[in-house]
């Protein structure tokens, strides 16, 4: 049996953040609270399932959401990855506090955080589906109603593209954030291009190359990188430098 990882530094910050936003989550979304308000007046009313309640199973008990937090920062600390990393999910998370104000559902979208690249295969082009499958198992296990469910897992396979349409608040908010390392300093672009390149070891070079510049070509065709009003002044520039600079040394 291999050896247990060591925690990473921010691992009980990010326990604690995991644990609020599901208690957030489970308080009920928007579009639902009227149908949960109804149920409630009906027979039986004032028993008082509470946050712990599993959204449509009665009296079931959610369970606590420790042991889901350790196994989402197990996914997140495996050997395979060198980007997508537990770093990557906390720098995510910061930028989604930073974007928060802009979003229609919150809880949501740090759900859809903590689960947009939960899994994880550099070889394999299905990691955004399979990571929002797993939210659509875990979430309803764990409390979270129907309509947030599906709308984190919606979040996770927007991902994919990073093009929300027009409107999309929740979708800008992930996106952006998601994309903010596109605007570091020049020192911390090379490490994340470094980083990637890293991931993708098994890939020859001159492939490497083309399929990068690809994905460069295409984020730079993007009207707009960034969709929140923070994002579009704060970080749009420079990430279009970046980006630009990496494509040039890659060969156009």
């Amino acid at each position: 049996m291999a050896a247990p990882l060591s925690p990473h530094p921010a691992h009980e910050e990010l326990r604690l953040r995991w644990e609020e936003t599901v208690r957030r989550a489970r308080a009920g979304h928007p579009a639902e609270a009227g149908a949960e308000a109804g149920a409630e007046a009906g027979p039986g009313a004032g028993s008082g399932a509470g946050d712990g309640a599993v959204a449509g199973s009665g009296s079931a008990a959610a369970p606590p959401p420790a042991r889901y937090a350790d196994e989402l920062l197990r996914r997140w600390a495996e050997p395979q990855r060198r980007y997508h990393t537990t770093d990557h999910l906390l720098a995510v998370l910061r930028r989604v506090d930073d974007l928060a104000g802009y979003a229609d559902d919150l809880p949501a979208v740090q759900l859809a955080a903590w689960f947009h690249d939960a899994v994880y295969l550099p070889e394999r082009d299905t990691n955004e589906e399979r990571s929002a499958r797993l939210a659509e198992r875990a979430l309803p296990e764990l409390g979270v109603g129907p309509s947030r469910t599906a709308e984190a897992a919606r979040l996770v396979r927007l991902t994919v593209t990073h093009d929300p349409a027009p409107g999309d608040r929740d979708g800008e908010v992930l996106c952006d954030a998601d994309l903010a390392v596109l605007a570091g300093d020049p020192e911390a672009y090379a490490a994340y291009a470094a980083a990637v390149r890293e991931e993708y070891g098994f890939v020859p070079d001159d492939a490497f190359r083309q399929g990068r510049a690809a994905v460069l070509r295409r984020l730079l065709t993007l009207p707009r990188l960034f969709r929140t009003p923070y994002g579009a002044e704060h970080w749009e520039p420079t990430a279009r430098r970046n980006l630009a600079t990496e494509l040039g040394l890659l060969g156009g």
